[in-house]
């Protein structure tokens, strides 16, 4: 593999000059790492120039490679007369080397290589509506360095630039690493059927698939239906919460109360969304920050959808979430939609993988979009990823008041999909039905008032509301039972429930107090 072997040149040229430093007075040694570097320096040169990219991508490599070779080397060449210290310099660029630096390598003709342009242009169309005007189709190849393959290909297309799509800390449990994304200059509808065709017509390409938009379906405000129940907690936004009647939720704390369980975990559900306001009063006691930058938000609707799933309970402040004493979840967030509420397939399943590899026992997506193709295998990927990580991905059905079968991530085998009911426990109007899906489930997703930034509180509408309530439910399953999967969570979910009053249009409702006797039998 070319790639490959480019880095291993490099590897084998920085080694033996860092060798030759150490071992300069002993002739025999010196003499063999010499070698080392300059059979290492020509398999480098060799595999550089031979592959397929253009001659200013090769000459910008290879300007990067030799500056970070010299700043090495000089640094390395100060310390090499303490043995114990140029060994432990050895040791950090060998770490920094593998962890950082070989990705880089690996990726320099994938991320870099310029595409020709097509010497009579096509006419330029409309953009489609529904794809990313700046990366709109995600490719999977045979192959890492099956890309550069595809250059010719490229140019006759008008593909401005190629990027490696995703990247996964365990590259052997998915193929995500095989898939690159691509930004056409002209993205005709017929434009991109034939690029996607004659992609297909190479053999180098597994599958091409629509790097769809995502936009959230707006959310509005409405009067509240109140608690009639007395809970036992001191929240005072709980009367506001009519689903928790529904849920008999006073029933679930009562049963953690008397069985006195302690869980096995403290689970994490990871919040996919447009941010959370991490400082929120009634969020920031069960919040863990994986980055800084999600830990705001813009929009409202992550924060909304962080509160119903993992809310502080029992603090005397606003709602309250499936614990009463807090000890079972805790909540994340990874951004995957900007503050207008927008964002991209490739965004949100860098999302979920980055959710995975941060520890997520719960995924919770409260957004997506129309499938524009008869399946998204890069989500199929995404979520067997997740799966192998431990998380179940719980995804909302969609408002549109259609099939969700029509709908990704809703769609996509291996996800738990939520539709909306209101306090009668009929289908939301605007709820997407779920008879199609395998795993299809039912919350409350009508007049749900829950946490917005700025310790403020409001109620929204949404199978995006309703989602949140089965990942926190599925949170505290996971934190009693860690090593719970998707299947027979959602097996206890559909058992433990009861039937709405379009039960094959909704999935059953949740019962968290069944569930979680049945968790703990």
């Amino acid at each position: 593999m070319i790639l490959s072997t480019y880095a291993t040149g490099f590897a084998l040229s920085l080694g033996g000059l860092l060798l030759w430093f150490l071992f300069q007075k002993n002739n025999r040694i010196s003499s063999l790492v010499s070698v080392t570097f300059l059979i290492g320096m020509a398999i480098y040169i060799y595999s550089l120039f031979s592959g397929d990219a253009a001659m200013d991508v090769k000459l910008f490599a290879m300007g990067r490679d030799f500056l970070v070779l010299s700043f090495v080397a000089a640094g390395m060449s100060l310390i090499a007369k303490n043995k114990g210290l140029f060994a432990i310099g050895l040791g950090v660029v060998a770490t920094l080397f593998s962890l950082f630096y070989v990705d880089v390598m690996d990726n320099t003709f994938v991320n870099y290589f310029p595409v020709g342009k097509n010497e009579t242009p096509i006419e330029r169309g409309q953009d489609k509506e529904a794809l990313n005007s700046n990366s709109e189709l995600l490719v999977e190849v045979y192959k890492k360095e099956d890309a550069v393959k595809l250059k010719s290909l490229f140019g006759k297309w008008n593909v401005k630039s190629v990027k490696a799509a995703f990247k996964v800390k365990d590259e052997s449990a998915s193929q995500l690493d095989e898939y690159i994304v691509l930004d056409m200059e002209f993205p005709t509808e017929e434009n991109i059927k034939g690029l996607t065709e004659a992609l297909m017509e190479t053999g180098l390409v597994v599958w091409v698939e629509y790097n769809d938009l995502v936009q959230l379906s707006p959310i509005e405000a409405v009067p509240n239906k109140k608690s009639k129940r007395a809970y036992g907690i001191n929240d005072p936004g709980i009367e506001q919460l009519w689903g928790f009647d529904k849920m008999e939720m006073d029933q679930l704390y009562d049963a953690i109360k008397k069985t006195k369980i302690k869980p096995q975990q403290k689970a994490l559900i990871a919040i996919l969304d447009t941010g959370v306001d991490a400082k929120h009063e009634d969020i920031a006691a069960n919040y863990k920050s994986i980055q800084s930058k999600y830990d705001s938000d813009p929009n409202k609707h992550g924060t909304h959808c962080a509160g119903i799933a993992a809310a502080v309970s029992n603090n005397s402040k606003g709602v309250a979430s499936f614990s009463v004493n807090n000890d079972f979840v805790e909540v994340t967030s990874v951004r995957v939609l900007q503050g207008f509420g927008g964002g991209t397939q490739q965004g949100i399943i860098k999302g979920m993988i980055e959710a995975a590899d941060a520890g997520a026992d719960v995924i919770s997506m409260s957004l997506g979009g129309r499938s524009n193709a008869s399946r998204q295998k890069s989500y199929e990927e995404a979520v067997k990823y997740c799966n192998k990580k431990g998380a179940i991905i719980v995804v909302a059905a969609g408002n549109s008041n259609a099939d969700a079968k029509f709908y990704c991530p809703a769609n996509t085998p291996g996800v738990i999909t939520v539709s909306a009911v209101d306090e009668n426990l009929d289908r939301a109007k605007f709820s997407n039905y779920i008879n199609a899906m395998k795993m299809g489930i039912a919350a409350p997703g009508v007049n749900i008032y829950s946490t917005i930034p700025g310790n403020e509180y409001a109620s929204f509408n949404g199978t995006s509301m309703a989602t949140p309530y089965v990942a926190g439910l599925l949170g505290l399953m996971k934190s009693i039972r860690p090593d719970l999967d998707t299947k027979e969570a959602y097996k206890i979910l559909s058992k433990s429930g009861k039937a709405t009053n379009q039960p094959k249009e909704t999935g059953p409702f949740i019962q968290p107090a069944e569930a979680f006797k049945m968790i703990i039998d």
